[in-house]
């Protein structure tokens, strides 16, 4: 199948395998390039699944060099990139959006090239046209995850 400019890798309900981190982060540079400038990505899974990789891999692309982390603990990270700023939010440990949305998420997310989002369900509602993506474990398979585009 042929992805047409500026369309996601997977599209809604579409399931992948990947085999290896290698792979998971090629999958998160074909998202940087095909998500059009002020986008919003939801991830979610498991604990361990990828969606950090996946995010290395998508600020990778965009030009940035320096590790990317999991923002477990500060909630947020900004990474500059030559292409504009990408926010990573996860919120997990957030008991309600509003704590975000306190810590100017609106603000962040409309200055920002791309924003990614860990544990956001509680915002898809806010973000209607945001895509989300699922990475699971595959069962027996340590190195291998499925990702899935629900939205």
């Amino acid at each position: 199948m042929i992805t047409p400019p500026n369309a996601l890798p997977l599209l809604p309900g579409e399931t992948h395998l990947f085999y290896g981190q290698q792979q998971q982060w090629e999958f998160g540079a074909a998202l940087a390039h095909a998500l059009p400038a002020g986008s919003v990505l939801f991830l979610e899974g498991e604990l361990g699944a990828g969606k950090t990789t996946l995010t290395q891999g998508l600020v990778g692309a965009l030009g940035f060099t320096e590790p990317v982390t999991s923002p477990t603990y500060a909630l947020m990270n900004a990474y500059p990139t030559p292409a504009g700023r990408v926010l990573h939010v996860d919120a997990y440990r957030t008991r309600h959006p509003a704590e975000l949305y306190e810590m100017d998420l609106e603000d962040l997310i409309a200055g920002s090239r791309l924003s990614v989002i860990e544990w956001g369900e509680a915002l898809y509602a806010d973000y209607p046209d945001a895509p989300i993506v699922r990475l699971l474990h595959v069962d027996g398979e340590p190195d291998v995850r499925r990702v899935e585009r629900v939205r």
